[in-house]
């Protein structure tokens, strides 16, 4: 009896473990979740939203102004309000194009939380991902524009 506890724990153990996605796996989709996040901008493809921004997205930041040498207040979108943006931002291809900045810098992934580093044309966004029935979605946004003080260092 105890031999064939011992195997069947053995067994689920391996099971659950193989069922789980990789750290490998992990990265990528956070990674491709940022991209997408990046592309529904610069593509004004709004489809990349759904498929990589949670519903619930909390998204916050701050722009700044070169005719008022000043940063905005805090500027809140949620989720509706970032599909508004996305599907017209750069609908003319005047704002990103091939040669813009696309990174992305994963700094933390744990089971179910993620952090990460988009650097894109209109500046840098902070972003916490969720793992959701498998996917990696972003829930949480803190951007600016350019940072000042490293152009200053330029």
């Amino acid at each position: 009896m105890r031999k064939l506890a011992i195997t069947t724990f053995l067994a689920l153990t391996t099971a659950v473990l193989y069922a789980q996605s990789s750290p490998t796996d992990d990265v990528a989709g956070v990674k491709q979740a940022c991209y997408d996040y990046i592309d529904t901008f610069y593509k004004a493809d709004t489809t990349l939203a759904y498929q990589s921004i949670h519903p619930s997205l909390q998204k916050r930041g701050f722009s700044y102004s070169d005719k008022t040498s000043a940063y905005s207040r805090q500027l809140e979108m949620p989720f509706p309000a970032l599909i508004r943006l996305a599907s017209t931002w750069n609908k003319d291809g005047k704002r990103a194009n091939a040669n813009s900045p696309r990174i992305v810098d994963v700094f933390e992934i744990a089971d179910k939380t993620a952090s990460a580093k988009v650097t894109a044309v209109w500046g840098i966004d902070y972003i916490h991902l969720m793992k959701d029935n498998g996917r990696w979605m972003i829930v949480n946004v803190l951007w600016q524009s350019p940072p000042k003080s490293l152009q200053a260092m330029k």
